[in-house]
Protein backbone atom coordinates (compact mmCIF):
# COMPACT_ATOMS: atom_id res chain seq x y z
CA UNK A 1 0.00 0.00 0.00
CA UNK A 2 1.47 3.66 -0.61
CA UNK A 3 2.76 5.66 2.02
CA UNK A 4 1.73 8.86 0.15
CA UNK A 5 -1.32 9.31 2.91
CA UNK A 6 1.46 9.21 5.60
CA UNK A 7 2.47 13.06 4.06
CA UNK A 8 -0.53 14.53 5.18
CA UNK A 9 -1.35 12.68 8.73
CA UNK A 10 0.89 15.15 10.53
CA UNK A 11 -1.12 18.20 9.58
CA UNK A 12 -0.39 20.23 6.35
CA UNK A 13 2.13 18.67 3.80
CA UNK A 14 4.90 20.73 2.68
CA UNK A 15 5.64 18.92 -1.43
CA UNK A 16 8.67 20.43 -2.93
CA UNK A 17 9.40 19.24 -6.38
CA UNK A 18 13.33 19.12 -7.52
CA UNK A 19 14.44 18.48 -11.34
CA UNK A 20 16.93 15.37 -11.17
CA UNK A 21 20.14 15.92 -12.43
CA UNK A 22 20.30 19.68 -12.46
CA UNK A 23 23.26 20.79 -12.14
CA UNK A 24 24.43 16.98 -11.45
CA UNK A 25 22.64 13.80 -9.49
CA UNK A 26 25.51 14.55 -6.51
CA UNK A 27 23.82 17.83 -5.95
CA UNK A 28 20.12 16.03 -6.37
CA UNK A 29 20.42 13.54 -3.66
CA UNK A 30 22.35 16.68 -1.44
CA UNK A 31 19.45 19.10 -2.13
CA UNK A 32 16.72 15.81 -1.43
CA UNK A 33 18.45 14.88 1.78
CA UNK A 34 18.26 18.52 2.45
CA UNK A 35 14.63 18.97 1.97
CA UNK A 36 14.07 15.80 3.66
CA UNK A 37 15.85 17.12 7.05
CA UNK A 38 14.17 20.62 7.25
CA UNK A 39 10.44 19.27 7.08
CA UNK A 40 9.48 18.30 3.19
CA UNK A 41 6.49 15.70 3.72
CA UNK A 42 6.72 14.31 0.54
CA UNK A 43 9.17 14.68 -2.30
CA UNK A 44 8.28 15.40 -6.27
CA UNK A 45 11.17 14.08 -8.31
CA UNK A 46 11.07 15.43 -11.99
CA UNK A 47 12.58 13.47 -14.60
CA UNK A 48 13.51 15.64 -17.40
CA UNK A 49 11.85 15.18 -20.56
CA UNK A 50 12.92 17.43 -23.64
CA UNK A 51 9.61 19.35 -24.24
CA UNK A 52 7.83 19.74 -20.98
CA UNK A 53 4.87 21.35 -22.08
CA UNK A 54 3.20 22.12 -18.40
CA UNK A 55 6.40 23.75 -17.56
CA UNK A 56 7.43 27.87 -17.66
CA UNK A 57 10.85 28.71 -18.24
CA UNK A 58 12.34 27.64 -14.83
CA UNK A 59 11.72 24.52 -15.07
CA UNK A 60 11.93 24.03 -18.56
CA UNK A 61 15.31 25.84 -17.95
CA UNK A 62 16.29 23.26 -15.01
CA UNK A 63 15.27 20.29 -17.84
CA UNK A 64 17.69 21.12 -20.41
CA UNK A 65 20.59 21.28 -17.93
CA UNK A 66 20.11 18.00 -16.82
CA UNK A 67 19.61 16.10 -20.45
CA UNK A 68 22.72 17.92 -21.40
CA UNK A 69 24.65 16.88 -18.31
CA UNK A 70 23.58 13.57 -19.04
CA UNK A 71 20.95 12.55 -17.33
CA UNK A 72 18.72 9.27 -17.90
CA UNK A 73 15.89 7.33 -16.80
CA UNK A 74 18.49 4.33 -15.38
CA UNK A 75 20.97 7.28 -13.82
CA UNK A 76 17.76 8.27 -11.84
CA UNK A 77 16.72 5.08 -10.78
CA UNK A 78 20.07 4.38 -9.30
CA UNK A 79 19.47 7.99 -7.41
CA UNK A 80 16.47 6.82 -5.85
CA UNK A 81 18.00 3.59 -4.72
CA UNK A 82 20.65 5.61 -3.14
CA UNK A 83 18.37 7.96 -1.52
CA UNK A 84 15.90 5.07 -0.21
CA UNK A 85 18.55 3.90 2.04
CA UNK A 86 18.12 7.10 4.44
CA UNK A 87 15.12 8.98 3.26
CA UNK A 88 11.58 6.89 4.24
CA UNK A 89 9.43 10.33 3.09
CA UNK A 90 6.72 9.39 0.39
CA UNK A 91 8.19 10.18 -2.74
CA UNK A 92 6.67 10.69 -6.37
CA UNK A 93 7.98 10.89 -10.00
CA UNK A 94 6.71 13.37 -12.30
CA UNK A 95 7.20 13.10 -15.53
CA UNK A 96 5.50 13.21 -19.14
CA UNK A 97 3.85 9.85 -20.60
CA UNK A 98 6.25 9.83 -23.58
CA UNK A 99 9.53 9.12 -20.97
CA UNK A 100 7.73 6.05 -19.49
CA UNK A 101 6.34 4.79 -22.61
CA UNK A 102 9.39 4.72 -24.54
CA UNK A 103 11.14 3.08 -21.28
CA UNK A 104 8.27 0.89 -21.42
CA UNK A 105 5.29 1.06 -19.36
CA UNK A 106 5.57 -1.81 -17.21
CA UNK A 107 8.79 -1.71 -16.77
CA UNK A 108 9.37 1.51 -15.38
CA UNK A 109 6.03 1.40 -13.50
CA UNK A 110 7.42 -1.92 -11.95
CA UNK A 111 11.06 0.14 -11.46
CA UNK A 112 9.25 2.51 -9.52
CA UNK A 113 7.71 0.13 -7.10
CA UNK A 114 10.98 -2.10 -6.57
CA UNK A 115 12.86 1.69 -5.97
CA UNK A 116 10.05 2.64 -3.55
CA UNK A 117 8.83 5.68 -5.51
CA UNK A 118 5.31 5.64 -3.95
CA UNK A 119 3.32 7.73 -6.98
CA UNK A 120 3.45 9.12 -10.76
CA UNK A 121 2.45 11.99 -11.91
CA UNK A 122 2.11 12.46 -15.89
CA UNK A 123 0.98 16.09 -16.43
CA UNK A 124 0.10 15.51 -20.17
CA UNK A 125 -2.10 12.63 -19.34
CA UNK A 126 -5.82 13.34 -19.73
CA UNK A 127 -8.09 11.91 -17.16
CA UNK A 128 -10.10 10.03 -19.95
CA UNK A 129 -6.61 8.44 -21.19
CA UNK A 130 -5.71 7.21 -17.53
CA UNK A 131 -6.23 3.21 -18.46
CA UNK A 132 -3.04 3.06 -20.82
CA UNK A 133 -1.41 3.00 -16.89
CA UNK A 134 -3.62 2.30 -14.04
CA UNK A 135 -3.81 -0.88 -13.93
CA UNK A 136 -0.01 -1.30 -14.10
CA UNK A 137 0.25 1.34 -11.39
CA UNK A 138 -2.35 -0.92 -9.28
CA UNK A 139 -0.70 -4.16 -10.19
CA UNK A 140 2.88 -2.84 -8.74
CA UNK A 141 1.27 -0.34 -6.04
CA UNK A 142 2.27 2.55 -7.21
CA UNK A 143 -0.43 5.78 -7.37
CA UNK A 144 -1.49 7.10 -10.03
CA UNK A 145 -1.79 10.54 -8.64
CA UNK A 146 -4.61 13.00 -10.91
CA UNK A 147 -4.51 16.71 -11.41
CA UNK A 148 -7.31 19.23 -11.35
CA UNK A 149 -6.82 22.19 -12.88
CA UNK A 150 -9.28 25.47 -13.23
CA UNK A 151 -10.78 24.29 -16.48
CA UNK A 152 -11.58 20.48 -15.06
CA UNK A 153 -15.13 22.82 -14.18
CA UNK A 154 -18.02 19.33 -14.45
CA UNK A 155 -15.20 16.86 -14.24
CA UNK A 156 -13.53 17.43 -10.76
CA UNK A 157 -15.92 15.49 -9.01
CA UNK A 158 -15.33 12.73 -11.77
CA UNK A 159 -11.90 12.88 -11.27
CA UNK A 160 -11.85 12.90 -7.39
CA UNK A 161 -13.82 10.14 -7.17
CA UNK A 162 -11.19 8.02 -8.45
CA UNK A 163 -8.12 9.83 -7.00
CA UNK A 164 -5.19 7.96 -5.66
CA UNK A 165 -3.11 9.11 -2.98
CA UNK A 166 -3.49 12.68 -3.47
CA UNK A 167 -4.87 14.99 -5.49
CA UNK A 168 -2.36 17.64 -7.58
CA UNK A 169 -5.13 21.01 -7.45
CA UNK A 170 -3.39 23.51 -10.13
CA UNK A 171 -3.87 26.96 -8.81
CA UNK A 172 -3.45 28.58 -12.03
CA UNK A 173 -4.00 28.27 -15.61
CA UNK A 174 -0.61 28.25 -18.28
CA UNK A 175 2.50 26.86 -17.12
CA UNK A 176 4.65 26.52 -13.61
CA UNK A 177 6.55 29.45 -12.67
CA UNK A 178 5.93 31.96 -9.44
CA UNK A 179 3.33 34.19 -9.53
CA UNK A 180 2.48 37.52 -7.29
CA UNK A 181 -1.01 36.16 -7.15
CA UNK A 182 -3.58 33.62 -7.11
CA UNK A 183 -6.84 34.67 -8.54
CA UNK A 184 -8.26 30.89 -9.02
CA UNK A 185 -11.44 30.35 -7.21
CA UNK A 186 -9.50 27.37 -5.28
CA UNK A 187 -12.04 26.54 -2.10
CA UNK A 188 -14.45 26.31 -4.30
CA UNK A 189 -12.60 23.14 -6.42
CA UNK A 190 -11.61 22.20 -3.05
CA UNK A 191 -15.00 21.97 -2.02
CA UNK A 192 -16.02 19.76 -4.53
CA UNK A 193 -12.97 17.63 -4.31
CA UNK A 194 -13.71 17.25 -0.41
CA UNK A 195 -17.47 16.43 -1.61
CA UNK A 196 -16.19 13.41 -3.34
CA UNK A 197 -13.26 11.41 -1.89
CA UNK A 198 -11.17 11.88 1.55
CA UNK A 199 -7.53 11.48 -0.48
CA UNK A 200 -6.07 14.43 0.48
CA UNK A 201 -5.36 17.43 -2.22
CA UNK A 202 -2.42 19.73 -2.43
CA UNK A 203 -1.96 23.16 -4.39
CA UNK A 204 0.94 23.61 -6.52
CA UNK A 205 1.80 26.03 -9.46
CA UNK A 206 2.94 29.54 -8.90
CA UNK A 207 3.60 29.32 -5.37
CA UNK A 208 7.00 30.78 -3.73
CA UNK A 209 6.86 32.60 -0.90
CA UNK A 210 5.42 31.87 2.87
CA UNK A 211 2.69 33.59 2.52
CA UNK A 212 1.29 31.73 -0.51
CA UNK A 213 2.16 28.04 1.15
CA UNK A 214 0.00 29.49 4.16
CA UNK A 215 -2.98 30.81 2.40
CA UNK A 216 -2.95 27.72 -0.08
CA UNK A 217 -2.55 25.00 2.90
CA UNK A 218 -5.07 27.03 4.84
CA UNK A 219 -7.38 26.18 1.66
CA UNK A 220 -6.44 22.34 1.23
CA UNK A 221 -4.18 19.76 2.67
CA UNK A 222 -0.72 21.24 1.89
CA UNK A 223 1.33 23.43 -0.96
CA UNK A 224 3.82 22.08 -3.76
CA UNK A 225 6.47 24.00 -4.52
CA UNK A 226 8.79 24.20 -7.96
CA UNK A 227 10.21 27.01 -9.55
CA UNK A 228 10.79 28.92 -6.70
CA UNK A 229 13.40 25.91 -5.58
CA UNK A 230 14.67 25.62 -8.85
CA UNK A 231 16.06 28.72 -9.05
CA UNK A 232 17.48 28.41 -5.67
CA UNK A 233 19.54 25.10 -7.26
CA UNK A 234 20.52 27.39 -11.01
CA UNK A 235 21.72 30.51 -8.54
CA UNK A 236 23.78 28.49 -5.96
CA UNK A 237 24.58 25.13 -8.26
CA UNK A 238 26.82 22.63 -5.98
CA UNK A 239 26.13 25.02 -2.86
CA UNK A 240 22.40 25.07 -3.25
CA UNK A 241 21.63 22.20 -0.88
CA UNK A 242 21.68 24.60 2.23
CA UNK A 243 20.17 27.36 0.52
CA UNK A 244 17.17 24.44 0.08
CA UNK A 245 17.18 23.39 3.20
CA UNK A 246 16.78 26.76 4.36
CA UNK A 247 13.75 27.66 2.18
CA UNK A 248 12.19 24.23 3.23
CA UNK A 249 12.09 24.91 6.73
CA UNK A 250 10.49 28.36 6.29
CA UNK A 251 7.98 27.02 3.83
CA UNK A 252 7.02 24.21 6.09
CA UNK A 253 6.84 26.67 8.99
CA UNK A 254 4.37 29.00 7.75
CA UNK A 255 2.20 26.36 6.62
CA UNK A 256 1.44 26.12 10.64
CA UNK A 257 3.20 22.34 11.34
CA UNK A 258 5.02 23.90 14.40
CA UNK A 259 9.03 24.42 14.67
CA UNK A 260 10.98 22.68 12.37
CA UNK A 261 14.43 21.04 13.23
Amino acid sequence: MSKIKKAFEKGKAFIPFITCGDPDLETTAAVVRAAAENGADLIELGIPFSDPTAEGPVIQGANIRALKGGVTTDKIFDLVRELRRDIDIPMVFMTYANVVFSYGSERFIAACSELGIDGLILPDLPFEEKEEFQPLCRRYGVDLISLIAPTSENRIAMIAKEAEGFIYIVSSLGVTGVRSEIKTDLPSIVSVVRENTDVPCAIGFGISTPEQARKMSQISDGAIVGSAIIKLIETYGKDSPKYVGDYVKSMKSAIGNGVIG
